[in-house]
């Protein structure tokens, strides 16, 4: 048991938190959440969230960018992160880094049964590897391999692999990002800015003009989030296409990493854009995407898969690896 400092550094947001641990349960003490684009590092938010108060001497936290020993370079944010700089400004006795993704996998057994909605069963006896997949502002990826008596979890940069058209529409789509794009990745289809790219290439594509109030709304917020709103909503057709175009690519390349990590013991849907649109993963499409690779289709079709309802699941992560890692020193 113990209080830990913890992070979910993100992109678009970053949220600081107290966590306290008691086995496989982490209560949230405290938590701030801050945009991250309005700061130049981490370490002017932890000063800010920490004020005057005496910090836990212990903490983790979980970068949407790939982590290096001590260090991290945020992908989608200007930020370097170096852990020994923090412990040392911060006075912490220990500070760990992790991938965001990484960290969503050691929150898995945080999370309750109200904390996730079931998209399919799977096999009675499912047991091996696991999967997490996170469409948020970028596309996350990791996985927990299960030596036979624990789950390991580890990073990866799945996200980055190649985009790959599964019909013709997704080729004109592909040649389309091509012309904009030395390399087109899962991120740039499968995420909120992939989202916008679906969006603007149907839009050339039907040749359709987005309506003013579309616009506007674009304009005044997220402009992603304003598209899945119009298309849940049924206010408009165009979105309702992209969105749909969007869960059958998402459910596509969840299939790719479920493969290739072989996740017998399911595959987890995380990040902030699958809650939102659970209305739409929980019709055919997403599951037949995912289950549509051939000869495979049986093995995709044993594996349970979840959505992950709290976004709070990497903040209970890096609090479950800080303490882990206190216990074994």
């Amino acid at each position: 048991m113990g209080n830990f400092l913890v992070g979910d550094i993100g992109a678009t947001k970053t949220r600081l938190a107290i966590a306290e641990v008691v086995g496989t349960q982490v209560r949230i003490l405290r938590e701030t959440s801050y945009p991250s684009r309005d700061y130049a590092t981490l370490e002017v938010l932890l000063s800010d969230f920490l004020g005057s108060k005496h910090a836990p001497d212990r903490a983790a936290f979980g970068i949407a960018g790939p982590v290096q020993g001590k260090v991290a370079q945020t992908t989608n944010l200007p930020w370097r992160i170096d852990a020994n700089i923090l412990q040392q400004q911060f006075g912490l006795m220990q500070c760990s880094l992790l991938n965001d993704l990484e960290a969503v996998a050691y929150g898995l057994p945080g999370l309750g049964l109200d904390d996730v909605q079931l998209l399919q069963q799977g096999a009675p006896d499912a047991v091996g590897n696991v999967a997490v997949i996170a469409a948020g502002t970028g596309l996350g990826e990791a996985a927990l391999f299960w030596d036979g008596q624990r789950y390991q979890p580890f990073a990866t940069e799945g996200g980055h692999a190649s985009f790959s058209p599964a019909d013709e529409l997704d080729m004109k789509f592909l040649r389309h990002m091509q012309q904009k794009h030395q390399h087109v990745s899962w991120e740039r289809v499968v995420s909120g800015m992939g989202l916008l790219n679906l969006h603007e290439f149907l839009c050339l594509h039907r040749q359709a003009a987005i309506p003013a109030w579309l616009v506007d709304e674009m304009r005044a917020g997220d402009a992603a989030a304003a598209i899945a709103n119009a298309a849940l909503s049924g206010r408009d057709e165009i979105c309702l296409e992209t969105l749909s175009w969007f869960v059958r690519l998402y459910g596509a390349e969840a299939g790719n990493l479920a493969l290739k990590v072989m996740s017998r013991g399911g595959l987890y849907l995380a990040g902030g854009i699958a809650p939102k649109i659970l209305p739409l993963l929980q019709t055919r499409a997403f599951l037949a995407a995912f289950h549509h690779k051939g000869r495979m289709q049986p093995l995709l079709e044993a594996m349970p898969v979840k959505v992950i309802l709290d976004d709070r699941v990497a903040l209970f992560g890096a609090a479950l690896r800080a303490a882990q890692l206190t216990h074994e020193h």
